[in-house]
């Protein structure tokens, strides 16, 4: 059975790659190309697996990739010989750039919300005191390859069977009632926890979509309080509050 979630409302090539420095602790202006070609192309393999809907910059960005590593593996008189700007250093200025605007959007958008004294529509309502940020893709990504690692052996092969991902939504939501809350009562459920109750390699596949198809959809979101922090779904509000 083919399941297809839209990535479009989720991060692109540059995030990745971003998320993949900050991840192995690596210098920015000093890229390893060969660790992170690998690690970029096992991410893409993931997504492939899971049949998630691809836009084309990653294929771009893997194939720009693979260039610039094989380039860095010439001989140096070769390397010498071929004229043209450092692809490397154009990658580093073209990531800079782009953390740079994130940074700027992620500010501009809290001091809009700010100064018009709302809360965010949709979304539940956190406090400074909670450091909370958004989970990432990648973020929801890494949990759920740790989590098929940890399948017993016997249960690691991929089992056809059709399991209806609106079945998993149904069942994600009904959790929502009995959830733990937090310090402000909003309620949550822990990501791994939740797709550690799945017990089939299919089921924790179909859980996974669920529920990037209730964060596409705006009817949830993922929040961790620290970056590689333990990742909580959190149920959206219907309605916006605004002060007076």
């Amino acid at each position: 059975m083919a399941y297809d979630v839209k990535l479009e409302i989720f991060e692109g090539p540059l995030d990745l790659l971003l998320y993949l420095i900050k991840k192995n602790d690596m210098d920015i202006y000093d890229i390893p190309i060969a660790q992170i070609t690998a690690g970029y192309l096992a991410y893409l393999e993931i997504m492939k697996e899971l049949n998630l809907d691809l836009a084309s910059e990653f294929l771009v960005m893997a194939a720009t990739l693979m260039q610039i590593k094989a380039k860095t593996l010439l001989p140096s008189d070769a390397a010498e010989e071929d004229e043209g700007p450092d692809p490397r250093k154009e990658l580093t200025a073209k990531l800079l750039e782009y953390q740079k605007f994130k940074r700027v959007a992620q500010f501009l958008e809290v001091k809009e919300f700010s100064e018009k004294g709302v809360y965010y529509r949709n979304a539940p309502i956190f406090s400074e005191e909670d450091y909370v940020m958004e989970a990432t893709l990648f973020d929801l990504l890494d949990t759920f390859k740790d989590v098929l690692e940890e399948l017993p052996d016997n249960v690691k092969e991929i089992i056809y069977e059709e399991i209806p991902i609106e079945s998993k939504i149904r069942e994600i939501m009904a959790s929502f009632e009995n959830a733990p809350a937090d310090h402000h009562g909003r309620k949550f459920l822990v990501f791994k926890e939740l797709l550690k109750r799945e017990t089939k390699r299919i089921g924790v596949i179909v859980l996974f979509l669920a529920i990037l198809e209730l964060i596409r959809l705006k009817q949830i979101v993922a929040r961790q309080t620290q970056i590689f922090g333990e990742i909580r779904v959190y149920l959206n509000e219907p309605a916006a509050t605004e002060k007076e």
